[in-house]
């Protein structure tokens, strides 16, 4: 008897299987392999009656142990907060990795660290065969961004916005007069006066835009000083 083993939309990587039985298809971003059907590709399962497929992410950005990300907190339970890190995994921050301080939860409930919608910059310090992201706010460079915007990029574009030893990222912050925050999972984190964050934003869009052209450092340094 078929069997589907996935959701419609479920989040799904290379090598996961999908579904099993021969009456079902393996559609684009699927193989079959003797009675399973195997995802190819990381992406978003799509049920069509009996055709099993994946739509595939723009280079989605994978977590890896050490990273520094930018997250949204979407739920809490007693003993962890949720991140989202823009990635197909879910992410937690244990109460005993969310700060430098001792987190007493008999004085404060969770909300007072920690609420919805609020912004981190954290480090990953684990991911599990289970797909579970761990991340922590012990590390000195880790922190809660108050106010500011976030905007998110191609994490392949990092690189390209930070540039050779931060000179990319240094002019814009020191153009703009803006604070930035760069997480290796494409979220950025713009904080300054509306006009000068704008600035940012649209500058940070144009490097994500144009990183494969030459000449991309002069046209920012032109687009920088225009105006002053």
């Amino acid at each position: 008897m078929s069997k589907i083993i996935v959701k419609e939309r479920e989040h799904v990587t290379p090598g996961e299987v999908l579904a099993e039985g021969m009456d079902l298809i393996p559609s684009e971003g699927t193989y079959r392999n003797g009675e399973q059907i195997i995802s190819s590709i990381v992406g978003l399962v799509n049920l069509k009656n009996n055709a099993i497929q994946v739509n595939g992410f723009k280079s989605v950005y994978m977590p890896r142990r050490g990273d520094y990300v930018i997250g949204t907190v979407t739920d809490m339970n007693f003993s962890s907060w949720f991140i989202d890190v823009n990635c197909p995994y879910d992410a937690s921050l244990p109460v005993r990795e969310a700060s430098r301080e001792f987190i007493d939860l008999e004085k404060n409930d969770m909300t007072y660290y920690y609420t919805y919608g609020d912004v981190i910059f954290a480090k990953i310090i684990g991911l599990t065969k289970s797909k579970i992201v761990t991340l922590t706010m012990k590390e000195q460079e880790t922190k809660k961004l108050n106010g500011g915007i976030i905007m998110k990029i191609n994490s392949s574009k990092i690189p390209r916005l930070i540039g050779t030893k931060g000179s990319m990222i240094s002019m814009i912050k020191d153009k703009t007069k803006t604070q930035i925050i760069i997480g290796q999972n494409g979220i950025v984190w713009i904080k300054g006066e509306p006009v000068d964050t704008l600035k940012a934003k649209n500058i940070i869009e144009k490097i994500s835009n144009e990183s494969h052209t030459s000449g991309l450092t002069e046209k920012i340094e032109k687009m920088l000083n225009k105006g002053e």
